[in-house]
């Protein structure tokens, strides 16, 4: 880790414009759109056939950006310089580069293919990884401790590292730079880039409050001259913060690294819900931090899917608005199929773009949950592509 992108939110902005003029490059990514996008998640694959497949279903329906899932809890679906491969795929190198694989495959199809890549999640499962270099045994020290001296629980979700510790930044621009400089990738897509939910049996009102380690501590009383339980609203802001520092660095190392490539990330449709998480999408789009924003825009009522866009559209966002949008939980079939028809409609109309969460719910998967499922479900699947892909490659102007 070198920290030449360990820098104030405002200084890495100064730096980013810098590293632009001195490498030729001052249009930065080209974002224009349309986005018709997928996430692909990690789950879905397993073999070099089966990511070769996912791209060319990607493609035939009609999609023109993939967003590929490489990096899930601090394993790795690529070669890695700083990181183990996934369990998933066997915890060892499967014998094919799954990044490399889905990059030459969606370029062939003239498709971009942007890596997606969850930011503080580092572990996940009700038992510590096996791997000692995995960064849930090797840097203890960078997870979540509470207010009493804890750190945060193993369970059937996600346990996250700090981004209020310049070491964890460090550390997380540094994996990404090693990503997209040895990757023709076209963006990196950012996933978790904010302070993730408690596991669901977190008790309500558990008061529980991350992130208390003295170290995190001593920075906060050095900035700020306050603890956390003196102002609430300054220790919310100074995570906020924090968060938004990581997202600067990551734009930076972008613009140096990879001039061209987009960053993007998943953020809270709705503003004020998403600062319960210490993330702030619309200051780094105000602050030029963000190419692209996609909304995790998931209600099964058209109305507040378009009722949700509204405001991010507000004062001409200078950063691509992607509505993401997923297959809820209607009362039929049918009804969740018409309701996301209409939702593509409200998205193509208000911003130009969208995003489908996710592939699985629209093709067969190579998720075990999903492989398990009846053929009811399947065909859930099937009724979905017969009346939704259509309508994408309409968009796309492909011929039937």
């Amino acid at each position: 880790m070198n920290g030449r992108f360990q820098t104030h939110t405002l200084v890495a902005v100064a730096l980013a414009a810098t590293l632009l003029t001195s490498t030729g490059c001052q249009t930065g990514p080209q974002t224009g759109g349309p986005i018709r996008a997928i996430w692909v998640t990690r789950y879905d694959y397993k073999t070099a056939d089966d990511v070769s497949r996912i791209i060319d279903n990607c493609a035939t329906a009609g999609f023109n950006t993939v967003l590929f899932q490489v990096r899930g809890n601090g394993t790795s679906f690529y070669k890695s310089a700083f990181e183990p491969w996934a369990d998933e795929l066997g915890g060892a190198d499967p014998g094919f580069d799954p990044l490399a694989l889905a990059c030459r495959e969606a370029h062939d199809r003239d498709v971009e293919l942007h890596a997606w890549v969850n930011v503080m999640p580092a572990w996940r499962g009700k038992k510590p990884p096996a791997n000692p270099e995995q960064l849930y045994n090797k840097h203890p020290d960078w997870f979540w401790y509470d207010q009493h001296g804890n750190r945060q629980a193993l369970s059937s979700f996600y346990v996250s590292l700090n981004p209020c510790l310049p070491e964890v930044r460090e550390y997380i621009v540094d994996v990404f730079q090693d990503l997209v400089a040895n990757y023709d990738v076209d963006g990196l897509h950012m996933d978790y880039i904010r302070f993730p939910n408690e596991p669901p049996a977190t008790p309500k009102g558990s008061g529980l409050d991350y992130s208390r380690d003295q170290a995190t501590l001593d920075l906060y009383l050095a900035e700020t001259g306050l603890t956390p339980d003196q102002d609430k609203e300054a220790w919310s802001r100074w995570r906020t913060d924090q968060v938004s520092k990581l997202v600067a660095d990551i734009h930076a190392m972008m613009r140096h690294t990879k001039p061209k490539a987009a960053l993007s990330a998943a953020v809270g449709s709705v503003r004020e819900r998403a600062l319960h998480h210490f993330q702030d999408g619309r200051q780094w789009i105000d602050e030029g931090i963000i190419d692209i924003v996609l909304l995790m825009n998931y209600t099964d009522s058209p109305d507040t899917f378009a009722g949700r866009i509204d405001p991010w559209m507000a004062d001409d966002p200078a950063a691509p608005i992607v509505p993401g949008l997923w297959f809820g939980r209607h009362a039929s079939v049918d009804a969740g199929i018409q309701a996301v028809k209409e939702q593509i409609a409200i998205a193509e109309e208000k911003t130009g773009n969208f995003c489908v969460f996710a592939y699985s719910s629209l093709f067969d998967s190579q998720d075990e949950e999903l492989t398990a499922q009846d053929s009811k479900q399947r065909a859930t699947r099937h009724s979905r592509r017969e009346v939704l892909v259509p309508v994408i490659q309409e968009m796309a102007g492909i011929a039937e």
